[in-house]
């Protein structure tokens, strides 16, 4: 991969118009100056919606040709941000055009389309990055370096809750579907604390599911599920997540073992009790944070997209690595197909 010099400004193009584009605009856009990156062209299958996105926005360039965006030589980087399982066709085009991809979460909704994505970038010598951007909170970072530093000994429990709202309105179009969702609470909503629960505790060896429809029984996908985690370091845990609990809670992780326990709630410490005490330790527990998204999807912050694009810039860059390789985001999603898999055929599933 072509390392790119800091004077070189890197241009990034946008695929897809919908909400979460908006919070890429203005990542990229915060970044700017400092980091000498620009946001130069978006592409959307309706011309309509890329234009209005670029007058919004002030994007240069604007098509409803994805090979159009794609020959701009002042791109080098596009997000893909199109509905779930509609990310590997876009991908696979802007691979092919030598561009590196940096993806929505989930990368794909199957391992097969991951692993499709994951070959050609490889074939390309191209960069895949996977948005998730819940591992930069300030919170996250400081359970990852207190579990690296070996505090919490030997683990025993390690778990997840994401018990959101979704209005049945939520549920219009591709979302809630199984051919371009891929799922429901889990693999759209809760995807941010299953990849936080692997990067933190390691892999699960072993799942087993049950999935439901309590509330929102008109879509094809789950709205809620409970999901019992068997960890390769012989911890135990479990995920519980919902978009049918009003008025939706903060994502809460929490990690237990021999010499201490802590817990975040979304990008906040909401516990942090150790056997031996350090000195860092004293104030790490904090009021409410910003909003999560708990009740609607778009009452969150671009911070977290801010942080991690210009992790991406820095990558290309070789300043340093990417904290989410598109192996890393393979694993979160199967992990996931795991657990549906687990759910459909009423069997405990190794991974």
């Amino acid at each position: 991969m072509r390392t790119l010099d800091p004077s070189e400004t890197i241009g990034f193009g946008l695929i897809g118009t919908g909400m979460i584009a908006n919070f890429h605009a203005a990542a990229i856009q915060a970044l700017g100056a400092e980091r000498n990156v620009r946001l130069a062209g978006v592409a959307d299958l309706n011309a309509d919606a890329a234009e209005a996105f670029a007058r919004k926005h002030a994007v240069p360039f604007h098509t409803n040709n994805l090979a159009a965006l794609l020959a701009r030589p002042e791109i080098q980087v596009v997000c893909v941000l199109t509905p779930s399982g509609a990310h590997l066709e876009p991908a696979l085009q802007a691979i092919a055009a030598g561009r590196h991809v940096v993806i929505e979460k989930p990368l794909e909704i199957t391992v097969a389309r991951v692993d499709a994505m994951l070959a050609a970038a490889e074939r390309a010598d191209v960069m895949v990055a996977a948005i998730f951007q819940a591992r930069f909170s300030a919170g996250a970072r400081a359970l990852k370096a207190a579990l690296d530093a070996g505090r919490f000994g030997r683990l025993v429990l390690c778990s997840a809750y994401v018990k959101w709202h979704r209005s049945r309105e939520y549920y219009t179009g591709w979302k809630g579907t199984l051919a371009l969702d891929g799922g429901g609470a889990v693999m759209n909503q809760s995807i941010h604390a299953v990849d936080l629960l692997q990067w933190l505790a390691g892999p699960p060896r072993e799942v087993f599911a049950w999935t439901t429809r309590c509330v929102h029984t008109g879509i094809e996908a789950e709205d809620t599920a409970c999901c019992a985690l068997k960890f390769a370091n012989g911890a135990l845990g479990v995920l519980e997540a919902s978009t049918a609990a009003y008025p939706g809670w903060e994502r809460r992780i929490e990690i237990c073992g021999e010499r201490g326990s802590a817990a975040i709630e979304d990008d906040r410490i909401a516990r942090w009790d150790f056997r031996d005490p350090e000195p860092g330790d004293a104030g790490r527990v904090t009021g409410a944070g910003a909003s999560s998204g708990a009740g609607a999807p778009d009452q969150i912050s671009h911070l977290g997209h801010q942080q991690q694009l210009e992790e991406v810039v820095a990558a290309l860059r070789r300043e340093r690595p990417l904290t989410v390789s598109g192996r890393d985001a393979r694993a979160t999603v199967a992990l996931i197909c795991a657990l549906y898999q687990s759910a459909r055929d009423h069997v405990p599933v190794l991974l």
